[in-house]
């Protein structure tokens, strides 16, 4: 009976420490919390009961002990010291920190050695160091000043992503693992909601009480709050070392402890804030505050050879954002169909300010993200603006239900067409199946006409919805045909001949924009400018693209097999063909072949140089000089060093003109430029 007990106690320990990795480090929970709670309660009573099979690392001892006497001062080995922010990517002012300084700053250091970047959120949090020994938690302390902080030990062991001992073997004799204790805005909003109820002062944000939670000097306060952690950096470390910050946290996950979601690792700036773009536009996926990005040199012994200030590490810089938010309510939630068919929820607000410009409605992106926020028409709800980008729904302040809220159920059917919907295979998004559909077709015409794609200036979303409704846009080769029904348009409200005129006259200009723009607005999906440039750039014609299979469109550089078989289903399918083949009639630019370069043509003029632009340009759109100097092999870069090649100046140029003249890097005007790629 002893060791069935023993074997059984085991087992579940095993159990519930394979659960809580997959909860914390994967996000990917296998069972109900209800089924995890069983676990945790039998494991719970088989070690009061049998006492002798008490172990100090168990998992049921995050449950929280008593309560302590008060807390211990602990001097930090490695001083915890912050980091530097900045709040631009670039100001001309040479006074005002940016990213570029940042990294030119680095580069310069280090004689212009190009480091590899990683970038993360900034999680708004409170610091926390970990230490383990042989694998086993010993302390937890806060930052404090830097170099003194509290020992919380007490408070760590109940936090969820904070293993009592780590997974896995060869285990450093010690290793300090530093990161932030935060409560998810999810727990968040119960916890508030439970405040109220219980005739409490609520807590105004997360990061307020994850600090009162980790002052508390009862282990049960803490545990209660649900607060959970991610590692982000290296401390105090003896028997190990890692060559860069990616190995590091990959050893990590392996001890089972979550690092912070979205990490990427970069090769320069310019990648690296292209990335970050994406991770901005991200924001309403997580469940947890952030205020900025941070970005890190990721090789070990270069961070060593940059060191640091009296204030700061040189390595590293924070990207941060101002947070604006206000409390507003859900009026209703609505469907909108996109150009891909995609049908998103979208938030109807009463109208509040927030950053100075009034918000009355915010994307709910998908059936997902309702269900993970569990929002309600008739809710009260937090809303964001991060940097006073698009706001988003952070929260739903459940304490302020009066029970005349209403649960949104997610249409079956496309409400514009009435149409059968399908969700996308290991996909979130759920779209509509009619090519037909009036809304996609709405946001295609409005698409291909913008700026991102054929740039036709004029043809605006009201007047597209218009001539749509007018039944004048049937198809995107309808808008060639716009000039057939002139009359009609100089009646319309506010047109008139001269409006009407410089309307048609913008969409004859556009029938020679170049190939990319064109499969950039033909909305295929996973296809934007940067993969519809090197598409037009390796394959040359609409021609030869439709010539090709999906795995001869997969071979292409940067373009890969999803991306191919989509290109590949849309020229074969019946609209594809018939749009490409109307647009060819009606004059468009088809692209031109791609010449065959002699053996002994040499290189392009700009092959393997890297080019800077800045200023104002009279002769070509930003956009147009970068695509130039790729078309002839050039890398645009973004910052100007030592290895720069050529900075293009324009009109009003600033702090990248004097970095090049200072760095005697040969400055060009646009008109030397045209003459270097033409001779």
């Amino acid at each position: 009976m002893t060791a069935a007990i023993r074997k059984e106690i085991e087992s579940l320990r095993e159990q519930i420490e394979h659960h809580n990795r997959l909860y914390y480090v994967e996000a990917r929970a296998e069972i109900a919390d209800h089924e995890y709670d069983q676990l945790m309660h039998r494991l719970m009573e088989l070690e009061e009961a049998h006492p002798e099979y008490d172990s100090p690392d168990s998992p049921s001892h995050k449950v929280g002990d008593e309560p302590i006497e008060g807390f211990t001062q602990v001097e930090h080995r490695v001083a915890m010291i912050s980091i530097d922010n900045v709040y631009v990517i670039e100001d001309p002012n040479p006074k005002i920190p940016d990213l570029r300084k940042f990294d030119q700053r680095v580069l310069k250091l280090l004689d212009d050695r190009q480091p590899e970047y990683t970038i993360e959120y900034k999680i708004d949090g409170v610091a926390l160091a970990l230490v383990y020994e042989n694998g086993r938690l010993v302390q937890a302390v806060t930052r404090g000043d830097g170099q003194v902080g509290d020992d919380v030990t007490h408070n760590a062991r109940t936090i969820g992503g904070v293993p009592l001992r780590l997974s896995g073997t060869n285990h450093p004799p010690v290793i300090e693992v530093r990161g932030e204790a935060f409560i998810a805005n999810s727990d968040f909003a119960h916890i508030v909601a439970q405040q109220e109820r219980d005739g409490e002062q609520p807590f105004k944000n997360p990061r307020n009480a994850t600090s009162g939670a980790l002052k508390s000097l009862d282990p049960k306060t803490c545990k209660q709050r649900k607060l959970r952690f991610f590692a982000h950096s290296i401390g105090y470390t003896e028997g190990a070392s890692w060559d860069n910050h990616t190995d590091y946290l990959k050893t990590l996950k392996e001890f089972g402890i979550p690092d912070t979601p979205g990490t990427a690792l970069l090769p320069d700036l310019d990648k690296t804030m292209e990335h970050a773009q994406g991770m901005m536009d991200a924001l309403h996926e997580l469940d947890f505050e952030v205020d900025g990005l941070v970005i890190k040199v990721n090789n070990f012994s270069l961070r060593e050879e940059l060191g640091a200030t009296a204030k700061a590490p040189r390595w590293v810089i924070a990207y941060k954002w101002e947070r604006y938010e206000a409390e507003t309510k859900v009026r209703e939630i609505t469907i909108q169909v996109g150009k891909t068919g995609a049908l998103t929820p979208v938030a109807n607000l009463e109208p509040v300010e927030i950053a100075g410009t009034t918000v009355s409605r915010a994307s709910l992106h998908n059936r997902d993200e309702i269900n993970r926020l569990g929002i309600r028409e008739g809710d009260w709800v937090i809303v964001e603006k991060a940097g006073k980008i698009i706001p988003h729904v952070v929260r739903v302040e459940e304490h302020r239900r009066d029970g005349s809220e209403v649960e949104f159920t997610f249409p079956e059917s496309c409400p514009e067409c009435g149409a059968d919907v399908l969700q996308d295979e290991g996909g979130v998004y759920i779209r509509c199946q009619n090519p037909s559909c009036p809304a996609q077709l709405r946001e295609t015409l409005r698409f291909f006409a913008s700026r991102s794609a054929m740039d036709i200036e004029g043809l605006g979303s009201k007047l597209v919805e218009q001539l749509v409704e007018e039944g004048l846009l049937t198809s995107v080769a309808d808008i060639y045909r716009l000039n057939l029904h002139r009359d009609k348009l100089i009646l319309r409200k506010g047109m008139g001949p001269l409006s009407c005129d410089k309307l048609l006259a913008e969409i004859e200009e556009s029938k020679s924009r170049t190939l990319w723009r064109l499969l950039t607005g033909l909305n295929i999906r996973h296809v934007g400018q940067g993969t519809a440039r090197v598409l037009a750039t390796k394959l040359g014609t609409v021609e030869e693209l439709q010539k090709r299979t999906a795995e001869e469109l997969g071979a292409v550089d940067e373009v890969g097999p999803i991306i191919a078989e989509s290109v590949f289903n849309f020229l074969a399918s019946d609209v594809g063909k018939t749009t490409l083949a109307e647009l060819a009639e009606l004059g468009l630019n088809m692209g031109e072949p791609v010449p065959e370069e002699p053996e002994d043509a040499g290189e392009k003029k700009l092959e393997g140089k890297t080019v800077v632009v800045t200023g104002t340009l009279v002769r070509f759109k930003r956009a147009e000089i970068k695509e130039l100097i790729l078309q002839h092999g050039g890398k645009a870069s973004g910052s100007v060093s030592k290895k720069t090649d050529f900075v293009v100046a324009g009109e009003e140029a600033g702090s990248k003109l004097t970095k090049a003249q200072e760095l005697g890097v040969k400055v060009l005007s646009e008109d030397d430029f045209v003459a270097l790629i033409e001779a």
